[in-house]
């Protein structure tokens, strides 16, 4: 049986690491704003600010960044499935290849629950491993296949969401009729009690009062156990979501789509330059133009839930377009060898990239909650973008340095040695 190792840096697929780095940055973008403001990230009206250059730093995330880097980075995770057990059967090590996918997925599973818990609510690693476990048996398809399941998942979840927001709609519509009853004087029926309470529910989470606000504030700038506490009870209601929760098939559709493209060469730089450009051009036409429609129907509607719901319906168009634009973009400049000075830097991250994952968490538990400064809900929307720059620009600094010393980033290599189930050379 031929032993299978990881990766070693010569085989690495310089495109997908840069890719990997870019989307990894671009996360941030949206995260920062779970990190430092209470249920902000949909409805700036909460908390932020929502006018001036607060607003143009929401319109601006909402045309070019939401969803739009958990899509690529979710896509490159789906690459990777194909990469990893393609290299592994083609060095004659397919024996070893269920065990290993299943050690890798079931420890970033593992990490991902401490890293939820102890650092970020909002993490993505606990729900990439689990997804990740119903991949295996996909890998060998065809590219042409895996696009078309990815595809039927996109349709699937505009559905959803389509449906999400004839629910909402009705509730609210329902649970008014019901609050003007019972405000006249009328006894309320079972059902219309139940359909009343779930209308305060909605509006509560969506736009909650000042006073609590304030209240969740305070609990973020707490002690350590404030802190746990309030995080823990946001972690345990993502983490029990259904295996096939919409915002699973979220996560399965660009994986699924991601695998489909990596057998295309699209991830690798392969495809012509023209290939390249006009993808770059109808993404960016189509993805700005569905983007800015429904940031301008939003805001119109002063940020409605049931308006901002129906949106959803053609998200997955809007992102989609925008990330393979992205995508475009990024492969052309890879093929050109064009701007290097950012390139490496992105291509460095993308190495280290679950690394700077977490120190993104680090850093920001330390900034905004009490166990570290305290800044939560202090900081204006757009000053968090300060923040944004400031973690960057230390991360393409010192990625590329760490790479010239040690083969993986500090968690990488713990994930390889317990993966492999064998210690991984560090040192260069």
């Amino acid at each position: 049986m031929t032993a299978f190792a990881p990766v070693r840096a010569e085989e690495r697929i310089s495109s997908l690491d840069t890719l990997r780095g870019f989307a990894l940055l671009g996360i941030l973008l949206m995260n920062i704003v779970g990190f430092g403001l209470h249920n902000a990230y949909d409805n700036p009206l909460v908390a932020g600010g929502a006018e001036g250059f607060n607003l143009a730093a929401w319109i601006t995330m909402h045309i070019l960044a939401e969803g739009k880097m958990r899509c690529l980075f979710s896509m490159v995770f789906g690459a990777g499935v194909v990469l990893l057990t393609g290299r592994a059967e083609d060095r004659g090590a397919g024996s070893q290849v269920a065990d290993i996918f299943l050690r890798r997925n079931l420890w970033l599973m593992l990490f991902g629950a401490f890293h939820a818990y102890l650092l970020w609510q909002g993490e993505i690693l606990y729900p990439y491993g689990l997804c990740a476990l119903a991949l295996y048996p996909f890998r060998k398809l065809q590219a042409r296949t895996l696009i078309i399941l990815g595809a039927v998942l996109v349709i699937g979840s505009a559905a959803g969401n389509l449906v999400t927001g004839y629910v909402a709609m009705d509730t609210l519509s329902k649970g008014a009729a019901a609050e003007q009853l019972a405000k006249s004087g009328v006894k309320l029926t079972p059902e219309q009690e139940e359909i009343r309470k779930k209308r305060e529910e909605m509006l509560k989470e969506d736009r909650p009062s000042p006073e609590e606000v304030e209240k969740a504030n305070t609990q973020w700038r707490g002690s350590l156990w404030e802190v746990l506490k309030i995080r823990g009870k946001i972690v345990w209601r993502w983490h029990n979501l259904a295996y096939y929760h919409i915002l699973h098939l979220d996560l399965f559709s660009m994986m699924f789509l991601g695998m489909g493209f990596y057998k295309l060469g699209i991830f690798s730089a392969a495809r012509s330059p023209k290939f390249y450009v006009l993808l770059a051009l109808a993404g960016y036409a189509l993805g700005v133009t569905v983007n800015s429609f429904t940031a301008w129907t939003i805001v119109k509607s002063n940020w409605d839930l049931p308006t901002r719901l129906f949106c959803f319906t053609v998200y997955d168009v809007g992102r989609l377009s925008i990330a393979l634009a992205h995508l475009g973009v990024l492969m052309l400049l890879c093929q050109k060898g064009w701007f290097g000075f950012v390139l490496r830097p992105l291509t460095a991250i993308g190495q280290t990239a679950l690394s700077n994952y977490v120190f993104h968490s680090v850093v920001c538990a330390t900034l905004f909650t009490g166990v570290g400064f305290g800044l939560f809900g202090k900081l204006q929307r757009y000053e968090l973008y300060f923040v944004v720059l400031t973690i960057w620009a230390v991360q393409m600094a010192v990625s590329p340095l760490w790479l010239k010393h040690y083969r993986f980033g500090p968690l990488e290599w713990g994930w390889r040695s317990l993966t492999y189930w064998q210690k991984q050379p560090m040192k260069i």
